[in-house]
């Protein structure tokens, strides 16, 4: 099971970023620029901590969120897309016109379990 998916059009933006940047990361903070937004950036231009919680990989990119993010999105599936427009942040995305944002669902019981299990 998976916590995070990508959609395609999103994850032909992620192609046409590795092509151009080479090692990047997805992380999520919930703090300024675009607040909650997923932001992309050149790898060795983010500090990834304790705070920092690991979803999944998307293009064989690693996804993180803050921690305290984290506790508000733990009960749901996320999938990173893109719409046109720019939006507030250092994302690499930004200078195509373009930016990255978040649906999400639920998790369904079957996933609740496998995600959070009671330790």
């Amino acid at each position: 099971m998976k916590r995070i998916a990508i959609t395609e059009k999103a994850a032909e933006i992620v192609e046409t970023l590795k092509q151009k940047y080479g090692a990047l990361i997805f992380h999520q903070s919930g703090g300024c620029c675009d607040g909650s937004s997923p932001m992309i950036l050149e790898k060795e231009d983010m500090y990834i901590d304790e705070s920092d919680v690991l979803l999944g990989y998307l293009q064989d990119l690693p996804f993180y969120m803050n921690r305290d993010q984290f506790e508000y999105w733990k009960h749901t599936h996320l999938t990173v897309d893109v719409t046109e427009g720019r939006g507030a942040s250092f994302s690499l995305e930004i200078p195509l016109g373009v930016r990255f944002l978040i649906h999400s669902r639920l998790l369904t019981e079957e996933e609740e379990a496998f995600f959070n299990k009671k330790e």
